[in-house]
């Protein structure tokens, strides 16, 4: 099957799986699995459909409608203990009840279930058409008459055959079934007995009766049918006990002496035809709960690390000078310099943020402003009285602003290398921002080095890394890697003095990663550039969002990620049974395309996980957005030139809307996306948007010159007004 007809597929099972929904009312977990039969298990509320990929839409719409109709009136009890009914016989009546309870709840399902049955019926889907159904026993009859009974003529023996009909067609309540079951089941073992009687059964009977009245032995055959038929059905509850069929599902499984119900065998055996047995299995997969105290380095803990390092790496300079009797330097001094001369410099910045951010807010507060009779004359239109009615003063009340803060993911991979300081002084300018109108805030980096061995600076010794696993490990559950980090670089709990010193760490370090070779200093192993693993930070913040919402008292939060690129698909834990071991492994396993669904139980929603490595994240993007509808999901990825057509290409097939935002992203070095898994995703260039060009020039300049020096300052200050405009209309 070609990835198309697989895509095709999965779209018509999610439909049919929504469909599923809205018919029982509730999120139900809906699972499309390489089974044969559907079933429902209505105390986990978990509904299995097969793949039915073989059946048009009206039968995939009452198969559908028929499994919810159990999922909706078919509860959760075992009968078997009370009530020695063979499940089929209980299932013919249970079948007629949900059915006519669907149709009753859902008026238009009455032409899906007729228009269905009809194909059934025309491809004989019940095996009778070569059949004389007057044959069949009554509860064949039962089902074909509830279910085709439109399309065939199905015959009544007597009128106990009628009563035993119009009992089932009025059972309301599944007590209701049990009792129309029982009354089924023992009129077709009469009519088997009877018709299996032999003459020799006559006589032996006769010959009985001389020894023994009548009345004795009729309680004691009806002793030991009770006694078989207990037998029977316990037999039947041991061995779907054995099979671990679902719940709610009811066994169609039968003792050796009970009748059948052939039809009912025959429309499953039918039923899986429908079924793709070549077509890949669904596998369904869950975002675990992360342990944040393992996760998340602390900004006391990165900084004292940082703190440390630089400080024993200044000290060793000095004593090596004092060793070679040379003049010590302040291995930080350029970097530093840097750091304050663009600190200066981005105060324009800042301050366009900050009025851009009070202007929308003063007027979305005004729009959403009230105005109210205060009723106290206005005397200063006593003399409208003639022709104005409204002589009473007003006040107008605004509507109290929301309370915002921002959470910022920060991309801490080796990618990054040669953008770090660009896209630090992106995340400088928005940090300075928040700090100045008073919004909180969080700064975290991804990595895989933090939980790598740490130096006690005081013993100058390693310690042991600690490992603790982040959740729970267990089958379908993604994994998440053991030593995936979240360092917490920045945040607004500090004073401005040490978030200044914290700002100014990150700078060094920014530094350093962009001139490894030619640096008079080095990093911590620990903060060191590792892999990407944006994913894992992606799923973490299912636990950081809601905490820094409740902590900090906030109406909007605003989650931005800073990156240069995309991360790997995370794998899933999968059991396994190897013959060598006794128990189960639990290993990891990659996700199939097309056919890997991120299930969430809380929001009844899955995802399907599609080709290429931006759709992984684009589906942690939408889960989160669906989780947290409040919070806004913005996406900076700072880009080389080399890098825009390509990162384009992956949102936009189309030639003309992809060459629209080439032409965009030629004139303005930027760009943006609305169709990723970001409410907006800027591209931006990796080094246009930070250094500003101020207008200067030489004094003996031409005109020329002068001409594209003032353009080449307009046309940065217009980019930067652009880019900041439209992240403030989106944090407001």
């Amino acid at each position: 099957m070609d990835s198309y007809e697989t895509s095709r597929m999965s779209v018509k099972q999610e439909i049919k799986s929504q469909l599923a929904k809205l018919l029982a009312t509730e999120d139900l977990v809906v699972e499309h699995k390489q089974v044969q039969t559907a079933c429902f298990n209505v105390h986990t509320r978990v509904l299995t459909l097969p793949l039915w990929e073989k059946a048009s839409n009206v039968v995939y719409d009452l198969l559908v409608g028929h499994e919810v109709g159990h999922a909706l009136f078919t509860p959760d009890e075992d009968w078997l203990k009370e009530h020695k009914i063979p499940p089929q016989f209980v299932n013919v009546v249970e079948d007629a009840r949900i059915e006519k309870l669907m149709k009753r709840k859902y008026m238009g399902l009455a032409k899906t279930f007729f228009n269905g049955y009809k194909e059934l019926n025309e491809q004989d889907f019940f095996s009778i058409e070569e059949e004389d159904i007057s044959t069949f026993n009554l509860a064949d009859r039962a089902n074909l008459f509830f279910k085709i009974g439109n399309f065939v003529n199905v015959p009544m023996e007597s009128d106990q055959e009628t009563e035993i009909i119009n009992m089932i067609a009025e059972t309301e309540t599944f007590a209701d079934v049990l009792i129309a079951a029982e009354e089924l089941y023992k009129y077709c073992k009469q009519k088997q007995q009877e018709e299996t009687k032999t003459p020799m059964d006559d006589l032996e009977s006769q010959t009985s009766g001389s020894q023994q009245p009548a009345s004795d032995f009729s309680d004691q055959q009806e002793g030991e049918n009770e006694e078989s038929e207990e037998s029977n059905s316990d037999s039947v509850e041991s061995e779907n006990q054995s099979q671990d069929t679902p719940e709610s599902s009811i066994d169609g499984s039968k003792g050796e002496d009970d009748p059948e119900v052939k039809t009912m065998d025959s429309l499953e055996e039918a039923l899986k035809n429908l079924v793709n047995e070549d077509g890949y299995e669904n596998t369904y997969i869950e975002i675990p709960e992360v342990n944040l105290d393992t996760v998340i380095a602390s900004n006391s803990e990165v900084h004292d690390e940082i703190n440390n390092y630089f400080e024993m790496t200044q000290k060793s300079h000095e004593l090596l000078a004092s060793e070679k009797n040379f003049t010590p330097i302040n291995l930080f001094e350029v970097p530093d310099a840097k750091y304050n001369e663009f600190k200066n410099s981005s105060k324009k910045e800042v301050n366009y943020l900050v009025k851009e951010f009070e202007c929308k807010k003063s007027a979305d507060s005004y729009a959403r402003a009230t105005t109210a009779r205060t009723g106290v004359l206005d005397c200063t239109k006593l003399h409208t009285y003639k022709y104005n009615e409204d002589l009473f003063k007003k006040v107008t009340t605004l509507a109290d602003g929301k309370n915002h803060g921002l959470v910022f993911i920060l991309d801490w991979s080796g990618s990054m290398s040669q953008v770090m300081e660009d896209t630090c002084k992106q995340l400088f300018n928005l940090v300075w921002f928040c700090k100045k109108v008073g919004i909180p805030f969080d700064v975290y980096a991804f990595t895989c080095e933090w939980r790598r061995r740490p130096f006690d600076y005081k013993t100058n010794k390693y310690l042991a890394a600690d490992l603790t696993p982040h959740c729970e490990k267990k089958e379908g559950m993604i994994a998440i890697d053991d030593s995936f980090s979240l360092m917490n670089i920045m945040t607004s709990k500090t004073n401005n003095k040490e978030l200044d010193h914290q700002m100014k760490n990150i700078w060094r370090l920014a530094s350093y990663f962009g001139n490894t070779y030619h640096c008079q200093y080095s990093i911590p192993f620990r903060l060191s550039l590792s892999g990407t693993p944006l994913n894992e930070a992606l799923i973490t913040l299912h636990q950081i969002l809601p905490k820094f919402q409740k902590e900090n008292k906030l109406q909007k939060v605003q989650c931005i990620v800073l990156t240069d690129g995309e991360a790997n698909h995370l794998p899933y834990y999968k059991e396994v049974k190897r013959h060598w071991e006794n128990e189960p492994y639990l290993g990891c396993r990659h996700i199939s395309p097309n056919s890997t669904f991120l299930r969430d139980r809380k929001l009844g929603t899955t995802y399907m996980f599609e080709y290429g490595w931006h759709t992984y994240t684009d589906i942690l993007l939408k889960n989160l957005k669906d989780k947290f509808p409040n919070v806004n999901f913005i996406g900076m990825r700072l880009l080389m030139g080399r890098d825009a057509s390509r990162f384009i290409s992956l949102y936009y097939d189309e030639y003309n809307e992809r060459e629209k935002v080439l032409t965009e992203w030629k004139k303005m070095r930027s760009f943006i996306i609305k169709k990723s898994g970001y409410d907006a995703y800027f591209g931006l260039s990796a080094n246009a948007l930070s250094n500003e060009v101020e207008f200067d020039v030489k004094e003996d300049a031409t005109k020329a010159q002068i001409k594209s020096a003032f353009a080449k300052s307009l046309k940065t200050k217009k980019l930067n007004k652009k880019v900041l405009g439209e992240f403030i209309s989106l944090v407001v």
